[in-house]
């Protein structure tokens, strides 16, 4: 539809054509400029209401465009940890939940449940066709929890990469990692937040620079390490970064200062972070990510 003021204008412009077919030589001008703001205005295109904004974040660390957080099918739901015990139970390997919080590395039901109330992750059900994982099956369906995460690669002058080589977790065992920094991403999160929140929570510093133009996601489907059995799908935001007043050789450890709720709730959590740098010439360190 054209809009109001083109319309008046060309009708305008008619009316005076109209009662003056034959203008005068002075006002031959008048009459040309008319009928060409007419045709202007008859044949622009609207303007539209809204127009695309660039999604920009600015604080401790450089501005970049980036995704946010995606917000997944809506999560299955549960009232409380035994709920959610009753529900999974009988959809997974028979000795998959027994090994949950027992076996070196893993985490409980109760972090399921926490992460799932919480909303760092989401508990699916889908349809055979949209989910490319085995097991966990429910029918004609594949149970999957679906996390969305934010990797930090932090490089030194020399260029090596910081990965965090493994974890000492509250019930006193060690979780291996050989990964870079990460965390979980609330629903809607920027990753530029998401990242800021997890050089504060695991290294305890509150600037990073996150290098422009180093943003890239990418899927990654597998077994959940924290929870056997149970298929996941990685959602990885990942990002360069530098961070000041970090150790620059050799390893050191860090205290973690984000995981309050767990530790009030009694499930296990992580008590500290160990770190090393390393050089990823072959992208080993890339791949190794989960």
């Amino acid at each position: 539809m054209r809009p109001l003021p083109s319309l008046v204008t060309a009708g305008f412009t008619a009316a005076l054509l109209s009662a003056f077919p034959f203008p005068s030589p002075p006002n031959l001008l008048f009459f040309a400029a008319a009928a060409s703001f007419s045709v202007v205005c008859l044949f622009r295109p609207p303007l539209s209401t809204f127009a695309p904004v660039s999604r920009r974040h600015r604080g401790p660390y450089h501005a970049v465009t980036m995704r946010r957080a995606d917000s997944p099918p809506p999560s299955l739901s549960f009232s409380s940890p035994e709920s959610l015990n009753d529900w999974i139970r009988p959809r997974l390997p028979s000795d998959a939940l027994a090994s949950w919080g027992a076996s070196p590395g893993t985490k409980s039901l109760h972090n399921l449940w926490l992460e799932i109330f919480h909303g760092e992750a989401s508990l699916l059900l889908l349809p055979h066709s949209q989910d490319e994982t085995r097991g966990g099956e429910d029918g004609s369906s594949t149970l999957l929890r679906v996390v969305n995460v934010a990797a930090v690669r932090i490089r030194n002058s020399r260029g090596a990469v910081l990965v965090e080589s493994h974890q000492l977790l509250s019930d006193g065992t060690i979780r291996h990692r050989y990964r870079p920094l990460s965390e979980k991403m609330m629903p809607g999160e920027p990753v530029e937040a998401a990242v800021a929140r997890a050089v504060r929570e695991e290294l305890g510093k509150d600037v990073v620079k996150i290098v422009p133009g180093s943003y890239n996601m990418r899927v990654e489907e597998r077994t959940s390490a924290s929870y056997p059995g149970l298929p996941a799908r990685y959602v990885l935001h990942s990002v360069d970064a530098e961070v000041e007043g970090l150790p620059e050789e050799g390893e050191f450890s860090t205290e973690e200062n984000g995981e309050g709720i767990e530790a009030m709730e009694k499930a296990i959590f992580v008590r500290r972070h160990f770190w090393k740098w390393v050089t990823d010439d072959d992208g080993s360190i890339e791949r190794a990510w989960g």
